[in-house]
């Protein structure tokens, strides 16, 4: 029986944080032990990409434990943050390296400089792996243009999607939807701005996310909210999961995704699965995630990240224009048919492991 070690980010399963990167660890260990693999989970402690000597420690104990030739599909958030704690044990393993949003790439989007050697740390890492998995052929460009890796050793396992009913549209197309932490690099500051402008017209926002991550700007996204009188037209859910998840995708016309870098986008897929058109930033992996239905439509529309204008526009448009959103919602719902399950994904990490 094939046995794979997988480490992953403490709070992996908290709903609280819930997150894209979450839950394709999640699905993927299910999927493998699906397949027949034996999966031994660990989820390691620390603020990943940032701990201290103690959660270093703990890595590299936990590490030391695991069989000589061992199979370890490890977290890129774990193993690009520390490769003086990984490299000891990368001849002795058979690592297999994660890669969500590479840590260089993650500084830039959130707006952060990439001080501290971030770079040079993840390269090491990956440069020692003896697999790579990427979730997107965007992220894998992207590690191939940021590190001197070889293009062979990468491989791409896009996250799946569930089946879901669609979702009947409403006769104004008014119900906004965006999904996401509620933080600066997500954009909702972005899609507060756009709305302001469309005080004249009939519609109303779920934002759906933890308020958790960046109390600050949740409280700066309040008082703007109060300042342009939105307060009972935008709501704060919080986070969503399950159950309330799928009830909020349930009663949305349109999802709006206003980030500053996505690798993938896996709210863009959930959507889509229910028929809903999506306006998403045009950056990273999201352009290849929205896709084209077979008649190269587009299920959605694409706008510049950080343009709060060119969104209210694309908004403007959804809900002035009735043909639009009929044709926005065909090709949504064509796209649909071309959307991959979770077992697809399970067998792909599945393929790059049993070669490791």
């Amino acid at each position: 029986m094939s046995v794979v070690h997988a480490l992953l980010p403490d709070g992996v399963d908290d709903p609280t944080r819930p997150s894209g990167g979450n839950v394709y660890d999640r699905r993927v260990c299910a999927g493998l032990a699906a397949l027949g693999w034996t999966v031994l989970e660990s989820a390691v402690p620390g603020p990943w990409p940032t701990v201290d000597a103690t959660a270093c420690s703990q890595l590299a104990d936990l590490l030391a434990t695991m069989p000589t030739g061992g199979v370890v599909l490890v977290d890129g958030i774990i193993a690009s943050a520390v490769p003086h704690v990984i490299l000891p044990h990368a001849r002795r393993l058979r690592l297999v390296v994660l890669v969500h949003l590479p840590l260089t790439e993650q500084a830039t989007a959130r707006g952060r400089p990439q001080g501290g050697g971030v770079h040079e740390r993840e390269g090491a890492a990956l440069a020692a792996a003896t697999a790579i998995v990427t979730t997107s052929a965007w992220t894998r460009r992207r590690l191939l243009d940021l590190f001197p890796l070889q293009p062979h050793r990468i491989h791409v396992a896009e996250p799946g999607v569930d089946g879901a009913p669609t979702t009947p549209a409403s006769e104004d197309g008014g119900r906004l939807l965006c999904v996401a932490a509620v933080a600066r690099h997500k954009g909702q500051h972005v899609l507060v701005s756009a709305l302001a402008t469309l005080h004249g017209l009939g519609w109303t926002c779920a934002v759906v996310g933890s308020l958790e991550r960046e109390p600050e700007f949740v409280e700066s996204l309040r008082r703007t909210l109060d300042m342009f009188d939105l307060a009972d037209r935008v709501q704060l859910l919080g986070a969503r999961t399950g159950a309330a998840l799928h009830d909020v995708y349930a009663h949305a016309d349109l999802l709006v995704l206003p980030s500053y870098g996505e690798t993938y986008g896996m709210v863009v897929t959930e959507a889509l699965a229910r028929g809903l058109p999506v306006v998403a930033s045009d950056v990273g992996g999201l352009p290849d995630t929205l896709g084209h239905a077979r008649d190269r439509g587009r299920p959605g529309i694409l706008v510049p990240p950080g343009d709060s204008a060119a969104l209210s526009d694309a908004l403007h448009c959804w809900l002035a224009d009735r043909e639009l959103r009929s044709r926005l919602r065909e090709a949504a719902l064509d796209r649909r048919r071309t959307l991959r399950p979770w077992s697809s994904t399970s067998a792909t990490i599945a393929t790059v492991l049993e070669a490791a």
